[in-house]
């Protein structure tokens, strides 16, 4: 049985400090006062932030502050996109960039495509060339790939690794497939790059291995989301270097 997580969050104090469940003195914290984190996240994780809340609350402020472009958005199987939701700053994934466009037709919201490209150049100066085969989905395409897999896989084996419309990162325009789309691209260059490399240019991976109860979908080595740098590091430094966990509690934290 998982155990109950909270944090209590002291109006009083100015940096957003957390205490336990009890205040100082042993008397019960006022319900107003608490802030409850999302049940997703393991109890050890919760106790190192409760530990450290004094760094933390600032460092999570700052990256809440700073994302003006609206990059921390929660889209998983509970929390949906509608589906007339499509960003306004696409552009093209396209030729004569450091990067090669699997196809015709790629676009991603600006910061997310100048982020890639940054990220592409750095990996050509190792020997590395990073292959965009997948981006901004709307929600109508994403109906026709989740049904297309339904028909071809099952709908329990679809389920595992194909978003129903409205819950696929695609449609923020922020997420990107690279390479073949397939579990062997976790052994190939451009894999072993983007694992070790991706966070310091604000890409991060969506659905690492041994996460599917977390995020709702088995490994895919190939998928990234740009969340951007500030961020990245936030989710390496305090939440596990799990996306799920991290935008998951920004959510919840914004909400309170």
């Amino acid at each position: 049985m998982r155990a109950l997580v909270s944090l209590v969050l002291f109006a009083r104090c100015a940096s957003g400090c957390f205490a336990e469940r009890e205040g100082r003195a042993g008397t019960p914290v006022p319900a107003s006062e608490t802030f409850r984190a999302p049940a997703s996240l393991p109890a050890d994780l919760v106790r190192a932030l409760n530990e450290r809340r004094g760094e933390f609350v600032p460092a999570l402020e700052r990256v809440i502050a700073a994302d003006r472009a609206d990059l921390l958005t929660l889209v998983d199987k509970k929390n949906r996109l509608p589906a007339d939701r499509a960003p306004a700053d696409l552009v093209p994934v396209g030729p004569g960039r450091s990067y090669v466009a699997g196809r015709e037709g790629l676009s991603l919201r600006r910061d997310a495509e100048a982020a890639l490209e940054r990220m592409a150049a750095a990996a050509r100066a190792d020997g590395v060339t990073l292959v965009v085969s997948s981006t901004y989905r709307s929600w109508e395409y994403q109906k026709k790939v989740y049904e297309r897999n339904v028909r071809e896989l099952g709908r329990e084996a679809a389920d595992r690794e194909s978003a129903m419309p409205g819950a696929s990162q695609h449609q923020l325009g922020t997420a990107a497939d690279f390479g073949s789309i397939t579990d062997a691209f976790a052994e190939t260059k451009a894999g072993r790059w983007l694992l070790a490399n991706a966070g310091a240019y604000g890409w991060s991976l969506s659905f690492p291995d041994g996460y599917e109860a977390v995020t709702g979908f088995r490994w895919e080595s190939w998928h990234y989301r740009y969340v951007g740098p500030e961020a990245a590091a936030l989710q390496k430094e305090w939440f596990g270097d799990v996306q799920q966990y991290m935008i998951e509690f920004i959510d919840a934290w914004k909400r309170r």
